[in-house]
């Protein structure tokens, strides 16, 4: 049977395979190559896996949402990086799993958030974020200064994460526990806050 357009419209199967298969080689066009890119595939300069506490503060982070609401991927555009700094790059999120670019700010995009307040800023900040940001629709978040971090989980998740490429060495998942133990969740949320970005958080 000779394929011509009316007739492959007319044959729902036949449409239905083509389009998939037109789909799955143009998205593999698209994708495979950046497997192979070396700016995708390797760190930058100074990036290292995320510490126990860290890791468990970006599962909260994860958690409760805030990925809903604030970005972190700045964009190479002067109004951007006048504002938040050096456009995001792939090699500062290969550790990243998943990573938490994004689109939507209801808030400000955090990739470069990292030193640039203090603890007790973001404390006040989660705790009541009216009290430091009196526009903010923020929610509060009082209830993680009172709940301990999971210390127990962490070294597991670092022993996963070092089977799809995180390069943690044996010490740091062994003590990977006793760095969370005592620490809060919103201790641990600030830690992740705190280190975000700072690769390239001067360049320009």
């Amino acid at each position: 049977m000779k394929l011509t357009h009316d007739s492959i419209e007319r044959n729902v199967g036949l449409l239905i395979i083509l389009v998939v298969l037109v789909v799955s080689v143009g998205g593999l066009l698209e994708i495979l190559p950046l497997f192979f890119q070396k700016s995708t595939t390797t760190p930058v300069e100074g990036l290292k896996p995320y510490s126990a506490l860290r890791l468990t503060g970006r599962d909260i982070y994860i958690r409760e949402g805030c990925f809903l609401c604030h970005s972190q991927m700045i964009r190479p555009f002067r109004a951007e990086t006048e504002r938040y700094g050096h456009y995001s790059v792939a090699g500062e999120f290969v550790y990243d799993h998943p990573f938490q670019w994004g689109s939507k700010r209801t808030g400000p995009d955090l990739h470069r958030v990292g030193g640039r307040y203090s603890d007790e800023w973001h404390r006040a900040h989660l705790i009541n974020p009216r009290d430091v940001v009196p526009e903010s629709n923020m929610p509060a978040f009082a209830w993680l200064a009172k709940t301990p971090a999971d210390a127990a989980i962490v070294g597991a998740k670092m022993s996963a994460l070092r089977k799809v490429g995180v390069p943690y060495t044996d010490e740091e998942i062994a003590g990977a526990a006793k760095e969370v133990e005592g620490k809060t969740e919103m201790d641990a949320l600030i830690a992740y806050l705190q280190g975000m970005g700072l690769e390239l958080k001067g360049a320009r």
